[in-house]
C-alpha cells in the first residue's frame, strides 16, 4: 500500500507542474597560494560568488594554500579531474603550452592595458584553447595585475649585482631563462617553501608579486626590496573542462560571469593597493629602492632572438605584442 501512495503523491505532484528539485553538486577549489594574498582574496570571491548565486545546485569548497600540493601540482589535479578549480599565476600553463611563456619573460608587457589587450587578441584565443582540446581545463577568466618586484639578502644597486645571485625562480621555464639571461644563478623552489630558503641562505634573492609576496612575508626574510617591475603578472580562474560541460548552461554562465567578476576585482584591487602595501613593507623594516633599470631590461631584449631561436614560444611572438603598445 504505501509504494501506492508514494506514487499517487508523486503523479499529483507532477500534474501540478511542480519540477523535483535540482540535484546538488559539490565541487573543489584548489588553492596554492598564502591566505591573504590576492591570488586567495579573488578565489575566495569567486567561490563566494557561485555559492550564492547557484541555489545550492553547485557547492564550491574551497582549500586554501598548499594544501593540495604546489602550483603545478594543483594543474595536473584539474587537469586530471581530482581537483574542479584552480586560480593563480597566468604564466604556469607555459608548462603545457608554449606561447604562455610570453607573460614570463621580462618587460614584454608596457601596463596593464596592455597586457589586457593581447588577451583579446586571436593569438590568446588560440593559447586558451589549446588548453581545452589538449590539456582538458577551460579558462573562465584572466585579467593582469601587479608588477613582480625582488627581495635579496643584500642590496641591489646595478644591474651587475645580479650576477651571481642565487635567485629563486618558480617551476616555470620562462622564469629560469630569464634570470640566467639577467647574470643570476635561478633554482626552482616551491613557493611555500621560499621564506625559509631566503631566511637561512639556501637562496639569496626571490621575486613576486606585491600582494603574494607581502602575504608571505619575504620582506622579513631578505629585507632589501628593488623595485624591478620585470614581470606584470597575470590571474586567472581555471575549470575542469569535463565537469564544465557537465552542468547546465546556467551553471556555466554563473561561473563565467563569477570569474569575470572576480579577477576584475583583483585588477582593481592590485592597482589600488600595490603602492600602500610597498609602503607598508618599509613601515615593517624593509629597504626599498630602485635602480636603473635600462641595463636589466636591455639584457632581457638583446636575449628574445635566442629564446625563440630555442623554442620557448612561436617565432615573432614577442614582436607582435610589441606593436600592440605602439
Amino acid at each position: 500500500m504505501k509504494h501506492y501512495v508514494v506514487g499517487a503523491v508523486l503523479s499529483a505532484v507532477l500534474s501540478l507542474g511542480l519540477a523535483a528539485p535540482a540535484l546538488s553538486q559539490t565541487a573543489t577549489f584548489g588553492g596554492s597560494d598564502a591566505l591573504g594574498s590576492l591570488y586567495d582574496r579573488q578565489n575566495r570571491m569567486f567561490v563566494d560568488l557561485v555559492n550564492e548565486r547557484s541555489n545550492g545546485e553547485l557547492t564550491l569548497n574551497f582549500i586554501e594554500g598548499e594544501q593540495l600540493g604546489t602550483d603545478v601540482q594543483v594543474i595536473e589535479q584539474t587537469m586530471g579531474g581530482a581537483v574542479q578549480f584552480y586560480g593563480d599565476d597566468l604564466s604556469w600553463y607555459s608548462n603545457w603550452v608554449d606561447d604562455y611563456a610570453i607573460l614570463g619573460w621580462g618587460f614584454t608587457f608596457h601596463s596593464n592595458d596592455h597586457m589586457q589587450a593581447f588577451f583579446e587578441t586571436d593569438t590568446y584565443q588560440t593559447m586558451a584553447q589549446e588548453l581545452i582540446d589538449e590539456y582538458g581545463v577551460r579558462l573562465l577568466a584572466q585579467a593582469p595585475i601587479q608588477p613582480r618586484l625582488t627581495f635579496a639578502n643584500t642590496p641591489i644597486e646595478t644591474a651587475d649585482d645580479f650576477n651571481g645571485l642565487k635567485m629563486r625562480v618558480p617551476e616555470i621555464p620562462t622564469y629560469l631563462q630569464l634570470w640566467q639571461t639577467l647574470g643570476a644563478s635561478p633554482t626552482r623552489v616551491a613557493w611555500g617553501e621560499v621564506f625559509l630558503g631566503l631566511r637561512t641562505g639556501v637562496i639569496e634573492a626571490a621575486e613576486g608579486p606585491v600582494s603574494a609576496a607581502y602575504a608571505a612575508r619575504f620582506h622579513e626574510a631578505a629585507p632589501y626590496v628593488i623595485r624591478t617591475d620585470h614581470i606584470l603578472t597575470a590571474t586567472h580562474i581555471l575549470v575542469n573542462e569535463a565537469f564544465y560541460q557537465s552542468l547546465s548552461p546556467e551553471l556555466q554562465e554563473i561561473l563565467t560571469q563569477a570569474a569575470v567578476e572576480a579577477t576584475a576585482w583583483a585588477r582593481e584591487q592590485a592597482e589600488a593597493e600595490t603602492d600602500d602595501i610597498i609602503a607598508t613593507m618599509e613601515s615593517e623594516g624593509a629597504t626599498v629602492s630602485e635602480i636603473d633599470l635600462e641595463p636589466v631590461r636591455e639584457r632581457a631584449v638583446e636575449a628574445v632572438e635566442r629564446i625563440e631561436a630555442e623554442g620557448l614560444w612561436t617565432p615573432g611572438l614577442w614582436q607582435s605584442v610589441q606593436d600592440m603598445a605602439e
